[in-house]
Order: structure tokens, then C-alpha cells, then sequence
């Protein structure tokens, strides 16, 4: 049977995993989707990268690293990726996995000058995003869990805008019809962002942010599982 990848890139916050689980449970979860179906491959770790005759789906993990700090298994994680090109594997990367799939296909990563990127946001589709097989089952304007320092600079050429805000600019592409990144957590609940407002507050403070006012802009809302749930299907 063929199982869905997860490339797990770091652990969460102790507190966050002993209340929610890590990184691949949140996915888990979301999804809807049974973990026999699902393997997970924590990169960081291990790079053992299994037979793509194997694979039905890949998601590439959020992660407390940073794109640019090119660490050896995320350079190697890339590599693979890129090789990727020409499958019919769908690919989904998240936060870290968006920018990681924009610096393997010629995108530019950066930190954003103006900081951190937290709480619910109001994403936009595009035009192509609205016509998209996996942003496409979005509303137009949808919320989003955000939490993030670096962002994609620059697309890929090859790359396709799907989602945007005022904040970020390119919150969601894709490349060829079965790469897809975004920049928001689909996988993240309103619990778990309060959890990560509490972790990072230090940091968050540091950079100018008020903490209440971050956690004050968090909604639930289902919009996250709704796209993981059609990433899902489109490994079926």
C-alpha cells in the first residue's frame, strides 16, 4: 500500500507536544486520516527518503529552523524535492516546507524586515488560486493561522501565485499541476497558535508585538482542515 510522507523538519515546543502531539500529529489529525496510511520521516535525523513507487502524497512540515541557514539534511531534503520535478506526487510543504520548495525550484527565502507574521489573518485567493485543484476548495477570502519569521522573497519562475494579504505576498503557489506551497499552518488549531503566542512570547515582545493583542486576533475556524482534508484526497 502506498503511504502519504511526512518530512517531519524539528520538534514543536515541549508543552505543545505533551498537550497536542508534535508536528506529524497535528497533520494526523487535521486530516482526518489514518496513521497506518501515513509514514513519517524525521529529516533532521535520518534521510533515508523512501522509494517514490511507495509514495501516495508528500508534506514537508513547519519547523523552528530557518530555509537559509541551508543545514545539511535540509539541503539534501531539497535536492530530493527538486528531483521530484517530473512525478505525479502530490506535494504539499508548509511554512518552512513553502520555503524550502521555493529555494529548491530558484525562489528567493529571506527574513522579512518588518518581523514576525502571527496570529489569525485574512488570506486572499487569486485568480489561479480560485481555479486551483487544492486552494480552490477555499472561499475567496478565508482565515488563516500565521507564524512565521522568514517568507518567500521571490517566487520560482515556474511557480504560480494562489493566496496573498497585505502582510504576504506570496502565501501560497505552485508549481507544475502537484507541488503546491503555503505559507499559513492549515494544521494548527486556535489552541496550539495560543500555545505558540505563550512559547515565544519573549521573542514576540522583544520584536515589539503585544501578546495579548496577538492572541486576541485568534479564531477556530475549519478552513485549514478543509484544505488538508482535499490535499488528502488528492493522494487517493
Amino acid at each position: 500500500m502506498k503511504k502519504l510522507l511526512i518530512i517531519k523538519t524539528g520538534i514543536t515546543l515541549r508543552e505543545i507536544k505533551k498537550n497536542y502531539g508534535d508536528f506529524e500529529d497535528f497533520f494526523v489529525n487535521a486530516m482526518g486520516s489514518d496513521s497506518q496510511c501515513v509514514t513519517v520521516l524525521p529529516a533532521y535525523e535520518s534521510l533515508r527518503f523512501p522509494e517514490e513507487k511507495k509514495l501516495s502524497g508528500i508534506i514537508i512540515t513547519g519547523s523552528h529552523s530557518m530555509v537559509t541557514n541551508y543545514e545539511p539534511w535540509s539541503v539534501e531534503v531539497s535536492k530530493w524535492l527538486w528531483g521530484l520535478e517530473n512525478s505525479s506526487i502530490p506535494i504539499l510543504g508548509i511554512c518552512y516546507g513553502h520555503q524550502l520548495i521555493a529555494d529548491a525550484f530558484g525562489g528567493k527565502v529571506d527574513y522579512d524586515p518588518r518581523g514576525k507574521e502571527v496570529g489569525t489573518v485574512l488570506v486572499h485567493l487569486t485568480e489561479e488560486g480560485k481555479k486551483d485543484p487544492l486552494l480552490g476548495v477555499l472561499p475567496e477570502n478565508f482565515p488563516a493561522h500565521s507564524f512565521h519569521s522568514q517568507r518567500v522573497v521571490e517566487l520560482p519562475e515556474k511557480a504560480v501565485l494562489l493566496a496573498e494579504n497585505a502582510y504576504e505576498s506570496h502565501h501560497s503557489f505552485r508549481i507544475g499541476e502537484h507541488i503546491w506551497g503555503v505559507q499559513f499552518h492549515p494544521e494548527f488549531s486556535r489552541d496550539i497558535m495560543k500555545a505558540y503566542i505563550n512559547g515565544f512570547e519573549s521573542d514576540l515582545t522583544n520584536e515589539g508585538h503585544s501578546t495579548e493583542e496577538l492572541k486576541a486576533t485568534l479564531k477556530e475556524h475549519s478552513f485549514g482542515r478543509i484544505l488538508l482534508k482535499r490535499f488528502y484526497e488528492l493522494t487517493r
